[in-house]
């Protein structure tokens, strides 16, 4: 028999066991699961972006250099990304709800810890296991949700728990910005104490154990170590390459290292008996297609986003919470789209949505490339609204298409492709847009500042410049003339504009690609074999 027949036979296992009936009672409700895992998973996508607003204070508080600020996101952000599929493994292997429960307590935990450390270097050691604890949360989740909701009604569940993540995501640097400004920067992480006590006495209350019948028994140690390794590898390169240089041998280094590691990864799978990833999920080409699509998804999103911030905050001066307020239209559009992707989905298939979906992403995208210094609100806000209703089909989507075409015994492992999916995603966005930015500052700097008829820059002085530049800080000295600052910041914000502008072209060129990828995709074939499926 062949290891595809294997897994589809037991995708099939789970499926001729009873048939799911309506809940009774709190105890596995659907409804009531899909409350107890959003406030659990709000948590943890909030921290994604409140934190940034916080480091300034942090900074300054702790007297931390810049490499330990960097840490305190980038701790998070390895963590996260490394340890998603093993989590979803653990998941798999022990429950989801046990391993959903270990994570809001220790994320809420770590997060308390951090309020209480008066060191950088204990910051960043919490932050990381917020990360550890983050990675058991949301392929668990994703894990419940499958195995609780009926097929008919699964994506209108996976839309309200992505409203859930982009309205949290999208909203961190608004409560971000007023904590910080009326509390303190402990409250950022004091406020996930509360609100992990909530999801855990929720949870105790709510969540049912669902395990397929023949759920993993075993750990692939050899896969999981290196697994971690061609992660940690590939995500450190993207996030130093801007520092070190895309072609200096240490990114070149990590980078050949991550793919040889993959390699021995993938080939190490087949002689395994219960591999980590059952390479055989990959010969279904709607998952496959789906992880690609979340791939490029992300570096679209993520990457254009993150100078979006800059924009607002640096060139049109707003401060963080105003920024926030700019982006409702994204969040908000989000939020609204989110249910009536899910509904759109049930009914005609996640084909049409996603394809339309990432239409109008590289739409937003292609439109966004034409901000101005001067635009206004009302333009801004259009594109944005546009973002949020492109985003809200392909998240919802692309996870049920991932989750819904992989075997109920591997929904885990499934959901931690999943994010992991976007991890990669948002890194590479993130890391590729500021290399294109970059370079058009370095081309366009010197001789818009020549052009301006400012005094010549010595070749530091204009790598300094170029720093400030690219992420639209005008370098403007303290005892610099009104008049000279002025030119300066004007240089400054043309050239970011013009850099940020090529970043959205090729961001839009991105999310063409990901329409595209979107056609291979179609409804998960092993949706039906979710809630109640061989619960114990």
């Amino acid at each position: 028999m062949t290891s595809q027949t294997t897994v589809d036979k037991a995708s099939r296992e789970p499926r001729e066991a009873a048939a799911p009936g309506p809940a009774k009672g709190l105890r596995g409700h659907p409804w009531l699961t899909l409350f107890s895992v959003a406030i659990g998973v709000m948590m943890v996508a909030l921290d994604g972006t409140i934190v940034a607003i916080a480091n300034p204070a942090i900074q300054q508080d702790l007297n931390a250099s810049l490499a330990d600020v960097q840490w305190i996101t980038n701790g998070y952000m390895l963590a996260l990304a490394v340890s998603l599929i093993t989590a979803g493994k653990l998941g798999d292997r022990f429950g989801h709800r046990q391993t959903f429960l270990i994570g809001v307590v220790g994320f809420a935990a770590a997060s308390g810890a951090i309020g209480l450390s008066h060191s950088a270097a204990l910051v960043i050691t919490f932050r990381v296991l917020q990360g550890l604890f983050g990675a058991l949360l949301m392929p668990a989740a994703l894990g419940l949700l499958r195995a609780t909701f009926p097929a008919e009604k699964l994506n209108m569940a996976i839309g309200i728990w992505g409203m859930v993540i982009g309205a949290s995501t999208a909203g961190g640097p608004i409560l971000g910005g007023v904590l910080v400004e009326h509390v303190s920067w402990q409250s950022v992480f004091f406020i996930n104490v509360p609100v992990g006590v909530i999801a855990l006495l929720l949870g105790l209350v709510i969540l049912k154990d669902h395990r397929a019948e023949n759920a993993p028994r075993s750990f692939d140690i050899g896969g999981i170590v290196l697994l971690s390794q061609a992660m940690f590898c590939l995500i450190w390169a993207l996030i130093k390459g801007s520092e070190w240089g895309w072609g200096d041998y240490k990114t070149l280094g990590f980078l050949g290292a991550a793919v040889a590691l993959f390699v021995v990864f993938a080939f190490s799978q087949k002689n395994v008996r219960e591999p980590l990833i059952p390479l055989s999920m990959f010969r279904s080409v709607p998952l496959s297609a789906g992880v690609v699509l979340m791939v490029l998804m992300a570096f679209a999103f993520m990457g254009g986003l993150f100078f979006v911030t800059f924009y607002l905050q640096n060139v049109h001066g707003l401060s963080p919470v105003d920024s926030g307020l700019h982006l409702l239209p994204l969040t908000g559009m989000m939020i609204v789209a989110s249910p009536i992707a899910g509904a759109m989905i049930t009914k005609f298939g996640p084909r049409v949505p996603l394809v339309g979906g990432m239409v109008c992403t590289a739409t937003a995208m292609f439109g966004m490339s034409q901000l101005e210094i001067g635009t206004g609100t009302l333009t801004m806000s259009i594109w944005f609204g546009l973002l949020g209703l492109g985003l809200a089909p392909v998240m919802v989507g692309a996870t049920e298409v991932i989750v819904g075409n992989a075997p109920l015994e591997l929904s885990g492992v499934a959901g931690g492709l999943q994010q992991s999916a976007m991890q990669v995603g948002g890194s590479l966005g993130t890391a590729v847009l500021g290399a294109v930015m970059a370079s058009q500052v370095d081309s366009k700097l010197a001789d818009n500042w020549t052009a301006a008829q400012l005094p010549p820059l010595a070749p530091d002085q204009l790598d300094q410049a170029s720093s400030a530049v690219e992420v639209g800080i005008p370098p403007v000295g303290g005892d610099v003339p009104a008049e000279i600052a002025g030119k300066i910041a004007g240089v400054a914000h043309d050239t970011f504009v013009s850099g940020m502008s090529t970043a959205f072209m090729v961001a839009g060129g991105v999310a063409v690609l990901a329409a595209v990828v979107a056609t291979f995709t179609k409804r998960g074939e092993n949706a039906e074999a979710g809630a109640g499926a061989g619960h114990i």
